[in-house]
């Protein structure tokens, strides 16, 4: 032990041993004014206030900027809806339906409401916002709907003047990312003539985007270049709502037509079925609950008589309010397996099941080992309206 060390100063191991000294800690820096005046307190303010702001300039000018943690609010802000629950500023949504399914005209109808303030199915509209019709097909019939809208509204020339609706004509190839400026500068224009972006966007129709540069809508990367220009639109033009307007296939049950790859790539998607009352329903969406939406029935407006004295008219939607109507139910008397199939399926609950999940539990339970005899199973049950299938997933049918 050290002569300088006292021995009560040193350390010892569990024996009882000496084993050198501790080292005394130093004793702390004592100040005059441990707490800072206000000045200062001000001083140091300003001066973080100025280290973060540099800060925060300098992740803007990235060309991918980020958003630190803390910048976000604990509670998010609600969404800025264009249509209360359905429709927000800066998503996606997709309305598909089979050719003469009214989701043209259905659009039509939406932009009137939309530019109005009037409630849409009886949904809140928020604002009066500005929309833009890029009506790649049929321009003129898109032209004759937003017209005998207004016209049953009893709108006037002066009226229509103030409503902020424009329909683009042109064709265009929204896989190509050179469109973007064009449309850009379509955007920027609209806004000179009514002294506000539009902050709603209808392309009309999705396949159309697609083949007008050559390319496929089976191709999930041919539609995968839309949605990458779809979202380049919305973060250079305002963050506008872009609704696509499209096809269902040949086999209505199975959804919009071309490459699923649409599923993943939309907010909302809507499809719109049925014969002479149509019902819009949501089969996917991310902050809405799926099922019907509302329902509707189409009426022919009258403009006059042309000049050879005939009806000169137009399809559009009906004022007349509805019901929801429902998938049918389907018949009381079910076979024994149907009945454990549809079991199955509802026990699953709102994720559904996809085809090979299904028929794994099927079998699970001794309902057969044919793939055929499963099938057909599956298929009685949807014509009965019990049971939907979309890109792959079943899911039991609500109502």
């Amino acid at each position: 032990m050290s002569e300088h060390q006292p021995e009560d100063l040193g350390a010892y191991d569990n024996a009882g041993n000496y084993i050198g000294e501790i080292e005394m800690p130093k004793p702390r820096a004592e100040f005059p004014d441990p707490w800072p005046s206000k000045e200062a307190e001000a001083k140091f303010d300003a001066e973080m206030r100025q280290i973060e702001a540099e800060a925060k300039r300098r992740r803007d000018k990235l060309k991918y900027p980020i958003q630190l943690l803390h910048e976000l609010t604990v509670k998010p802000k609600p969404k800025d809806w264009i249509v209360k629950g359905l429709l927000a500023r800066g998503e996606t949504s997709a309305w598909i339906a089979p050719p003469g399914g009214m989701k043209s005209a259905l659009m039509a109808e939406l932009c009137v409401c939309v530019a109005n303030q009037q409630p849409w199915h009886g949904r809140k509209v928020y604002h009066c916002d500005p929309v833009l019709y890029f009506a790649l097909e049929r321009a003129d019939l898109v032209q004759r709907r937003l017209a005998a809208h207004c016209e049953r509204l009893g709108y006037t020339e002066e009226h229509t003047g103030d409503m902020a609706i424009a329909i683009c004509r042109s064709t265009i190839d929204l896989t190509n990312e050179a469109c973007i400026k064009d449309i850009g500068e379509t955007i920027r224009v609209f806004r000179d003539n009514y002294g506000i972006p539009p902050r709603l966007l209808i392309f009309d129709t999705f396949a159309k985007l697609i083949a007008a540069g050559g390319k496929d809508e089976n191709s999930a990367k041919d539609q995968g270049a839309v949605f990458a220009n779809v979202q380049r639109i919305k973060d250079e033009n305002g963050n506008p709502h872009v609704a696509l307007i499209g096809h269902t296939g040949k086999d209505e049950s199975r959804g919009a037509r071309g490459s699923n790859a649409i599923l993943g790539d939309v907010d909302v998607m809507v499809e719109i079925s049925g014969d002479t009352v149509k019902t819009a329903t949501v089969t996917k969406a991310n902050d809405l609950a799926e099922g019907p939406l509302f329902s509707f029935k189409s009426e022919t407006h009258q403009f006059g008589l042309d000049d050879d004295g005939e009806p000169f008219t137009v399809n559009i939607v009906s004022s007349e309010d509805l019901s929801v109507q429902v998938a049918p139910k389907a018949e009381k008397r079910l076979t024994e397996m149907q009945e454990a199939m549809y079991r199955l399926l509802r026990d699953a609950g709102a994720a559904g099941l996809s085809t090979e999940d299904w028929n794994a539990k099927a079998r699970e339970h001794g309902m057969g080992n044919r793939r055929a005899s499963l099938v057909n199973v599956k298929a009685q049950l949807r014509d009965k309206g019990l049971v939907r299938e979309y890109a792959g997933i079943w899911k039991v049918n609500n109502g």
